[in-house]
């Protein structure tokens, strides 16, 4: 057990890694900065409410001041520090810091209804790319070794929310800048976290799951990875780029998909597609046969549930498509490939709702803890709002339990839930 002088070491610790000022914890909490610092002197004791709450400033568990051993770095600063061309950063951490607690608070359900979890090990340990063919390379190979590993054949990913977190990966999505297409955690002594952002379209974010899935995969000598537009020339984000278009459009199930509609196998050069545009590598050779049309296009971003801008950027990187061709196809592909989608009656990818896969898991696993008393009422209400329920809404998942009645709040103290 720590003593209070110890307590106030480290939130004092814990407040500086984090890059907050001692006015600004002030701030957060309702009080004056003299009272932060007499709090971090071990000459004021700090209120539960207060102390939940810097747990969460400095993207911590409770528990974790409380531990043998205490690490003072804060992964969420230390995935931004060197970041000032990032807009609104306040609003970002504190969007990943929700994030963290809520795989945090996900982590305490398993653990009280005593569900193991896959522990994700870094399966690759890829030298550090030094050469935009060198990433190119490495990416493609580490996503086919990944499909390879996972038994997933030539076809498409189905849901890739999923499958990250069946690997015992954390996925959330939330409002981020526009410039920010996702990001990668590893907070201490918890699971990887995957972060994408919500404002883009859905095959978009389709695209940044696997991204970052990347970075979980080949980056695990970093604290984490945040991917941004103006970073698409890093070795490490295009190898990661590499990775998401190989992993969702094998190079054989793109020739085999095609073929099934009766087009000749093409030669091949080498561009990344970064989720929004292209970056030159290198040549392979030219491209010959049949001339790709766009209901093409369309047919083959929806087999494998990705962007038509995407799908094109695959074509052109396994040499199916000339660039003028692809600068066409891009500009034929906005009304016209949505109508194309209309008439063949493909229906628009939604992978956001996959999202709300973990929202249902989370209030069931949230239930049952309560059925089984391993949590209050009070602490119900609380997660289950944390996904998006009104209070109502989780007090009528409480009446249609038959949960209602459930007055735990005394029994178990809140700080420790």
């Amino acid at each position: 057990m720590i003593s209070e002088e110890q307590l106030a070491a480290r939130l004092k610790e814990a407040r500086e890694a984090s890059g907050m000022t001692q006015e600004e914890v002030a701030k957060e909490l309702g009080i004056s900065r003299p009272a932060v610092s007499q709090l971090e002197q071990g000459k004021r004791a700090v209120s539960s409410m207060e102390f939940e709450r810097m747990a969460y400033l400095f993207g911590r568990r409770m528990g974790d001041f409380f531990a043998e051993e205490f690490r003072g770095e804060d992964a969420v600063v230390a995935l931004f520090r060197g970041r000032p061309d990032l807009v609104d950063r306040k609003k970002l951490l504190d969007l990943v810091r929700d994030c963290i607690r809520l795989g945090q608070e996900l982590s305490n359900l398993e653990k009280r209804l005593q569900i193991s979890r896959v522990e994700i090990t870094p399966q690759y340990a890829p030298a550090t790319p030094n050469s935009m063919p060198t990433a190119v390379d490495q990416g493609e190979w580490f996503a086919a070794e990944e499909r390879r590993r996972l038994g997933l054949g030539m076809g498409p990913v189905h849901s890739i929310a999923e499958l990250l977190e069946s690997e015992g990966v954390r996925t959330a999505w939330v409002e981020m800048p526009k410039e920010v297409s996702g990001l990668t955690l590893r907070p201490p002594g918890e699971a990887p976290l995957v972060v994408i952002n919500r404002a883009h379209g859905g095959p978009r974010r389709r695209f940044s799951l696997a991204h970052e899935y990347a970075h979980v995969l080949l980056d695990a000598d970093r604290v984490g990875m945040v991917t941004v537009r103006s970073d698409q020339a890093d070795l490490r984000e295009v190898r990661a780029n590499a990775f998401a278009a190989t992993f969702l459009m094998p190079e054989v199930g793109v020739v085999e998909f095609l073929a099934s509609l009766g087009r000749e196998r093409r030669s091949r050069r080498a561009e990344v597609f970064d989720g929004e545009g292209e970056i030159s590598v290198r040549g392979r050779s030219t491209v010959r046969n049949q001339r790709i049309q766009l209901p093409e296009v369309v047919l083959l971003a929806h087999h494998f549930g990705v962007s038509r801008e995407a799908a094109l950027y695959r074509l052109r990187n396994l040499g199916w498509i000339t660039r003028p061709q692809l600068q066409e196809l891009q500009d034929q592909e906005g009304a016209e490939g949505r109508e194309y989608a209309r008439l063949l009656g493909l229906r628009e990818v939604h992978p956001e709702l996959e999202r709300y896969e973990f929202a249902h898991r989370f209030v069931g696993l949230a239930l049952e803890a309560l059925r089984r008393e391993a949590i209050s009422r009070r602490k119900f209400l609380v997660l289950v709002t944390m996904v998006g329920h009104t209070k109502e809404e989780a007090q009528a998942l409480l009446e249609l339990s038959g949960l209602d009645d459930k007055v735990l709040d005394v029994l178990i103290p809140e700080s420790l839930l």
